[in-house]
């Protein structure tokens, strides 16, 4: 078993790479360690060291508003609970759907080749069927996907805007153009991309009061992100439009702390009152695909212009360099074009893969992308300028790959009742929920979220504070 000290390397590496003050690792306390669920990878040491990250850059921006150093404790058994709330939330005691479609998962190809289809939203469902030629019952899709060779199928579906992903070994991942574009780069980037004068991080009793965050993201990494700044006192406006498909279980689970808002990019009048916003945020959070928000003139170039002093942050999947920079994908397709599932597979003794006990790339992803965004804040209050912050699933999942492994598949899979300690229960429009708490405990600013989950568009887009 690993413990709290293999957590506290992972987070020094991380604040390293951040180039802050490595005094501030003093005051952390990090305990417990993997395996803290079933698999060898070391799941509970990327969620301890990342939620860890943001929590102490939380604490630094409290110093700087003229606080003092404050403790950040994390537990690895809270932490590994934090990367899987949804799994653990419940509406007035049930649980919620899921977000996993039936004719999503893993399919046999006409070669012996196994490939993931990911069907969760319905217009990749229907787009993905009419590839096929196929109604939407799993068998269908079985036999249609007989009918082709795993790799042709996803070149395929990748060119009509579809997500997939045949499943690789890891050193036929490694060979891969991608996979050799993705291993050029850091873990995250924090890149200064315009001048602007320093502004004063703020007054207040929590280390975020104040800051606004435009959150225009869905499904996981992004709303994590968002979710992380509003635990620490942001006021995170999530932005999204009426077209957009969305899955109510993330709806509810990541939007702890947030207020929403609808706006169509289509609309003109909705586009320039998006910008209204900009120009007087402080961080934008964006998951599109890359390239795709600069099409409406909202790249992290023309913001610092709107807005200098901004921080931009962006999540992709695959990175943005390489030939896949632009393909859609989600957590588990990167685990498995890359080789986790199918060394989960193969670990388990599996005739096929198998992915990880938890949505750890995304989540990892979201923690690691506020830790960047707090990180840019600090260095806006010191020194001035506009920042950009970059993360990816796919540099995420090389990281969670390169900490190695845990003798962890025969760990117990804790259930809702093993995780009771560190659920709280909060009244909100839709019903009394009873979900994960965060993970984070900041001595002097106890991390807690504001507001309640809500509905999406349910509010007006504008500021509160």
């Amino acid at each position: 078993m690993s413990n709290g000290s293999d957590a506290r390397g992972v987070l020094a590496q991380l604040w390293r790479w951040a180039v802050e003050d490595p005094a501030a690792l003093d005051s952390t306390r990090l305990t417990g360690g993997d395996p803290v669920l079933p698999s060898n990878f070391k799941i509970a040491t990327a969620a301890t060291a990342s939620i860890a990250a943001a929590g102490l850059a939380a604490a630094e921006l409290w110093r700087l508003r003229g606080g003092r150093r404050q403790r950040v404790a994390v537990d690895a058994r809270a932490a590994a609970a934090a990367f899987r709330s949804e799994r653990y939330l419940r509406v007035d005691g049930r649980q919620p759907p899921g977000a996993w479609h039936p004719v999503s998962g893993f399919y046999r190809a006409g070669d012996g080749r196994w490939i993931q289809l990911h069907c969760n939203f319905p217009h990749h469902r229907d787009g993905v069927l009419r590839v096929l030629g196929c109604d939407g019952t799993r068998e269908a899709v079985t036999v249609a996907v007989a009918g082709w060779k795993a790799a042709e199928l996803e070149d395929a579906l990748a060119a009509a805007g579809l997500c997939a992903g045949m499943v690789r070994a890891p050193d036929e991942w490694q060979r891969d153009p991608q996979a050799q574009a993705v291993a050029e780069l850091p873990l995250f980037e924090i890149v200064q991309i315009g001048e602007a004068p320093a502004e004063a991080p703020g007054s207040g009793d929590r280390p975020l009061s104040g800051v606004r965050v435009l959150d225009l993201t869905r499904v996981i990494a992004g709303p994590v992100c968002g979710r992380t700044l509003a635990e620490h006192g942001a006021d995170v406006l999530l932005v999204t439009a009426e077209h957009l498909p969305s899955i109510e279980v993330h709806v509810i689970d990541f939007g702890h702390g947030k207020r929403s808002a609808r706006l169509d990019l289509r609309r003109a009048d909705h586009a320039e009152r998006l910008r209204s916003l900009i120009r007087s945020c402080d961080v934008i959070c964006q998951s599109y695909r890359p390239g795709a928000l600069a099409a409406h003139g909202l790249s992290a170039e023309e913001l610092a212009r709107l807005r200098p002093g901004i921080v931009y942050v962006t999540l992709s999947a695959y990175s943005h360099v390489g030939p896949w920079r632009e393909r859609r994908g989600f957590d588990s397709l990167v685990q498995s074009v890359s080789g986790i599932a199918h060394e989960g597979g193969a670990a388990a003794g599996l005739d096929g893969p198998k992915h990880l006990p938890a949505q750890a790339l995304d989540h990892a992803t979201g923690y690691l992308a506020a830790f960047g965004a707090m990180v840019a804040l600090a260095r806006r209050a010191r020194a001035g300028g506009s920042y950009l912050v970059r993360v990816s699933l796919a540099q995420t999942g090389r990281w969670i790959d390169r900490l190695g492994r845990v003798a962890g598949l025969g760990a117990p899979d804790p259930r809702v009742e093993d995780v009771d300690e560190f659920l709280q229960t909060t009244e909100t429009p839709f019903g009394v929920l009873r979900h994960v708490a965060p993970a984070a405990k900041l001595s002097e600013t106890p991390a807690h979220w504001a507001c309640p989950s809500v509905p999406l568009g349910t509010h007006a887009p504008e500021w509160w504070t």
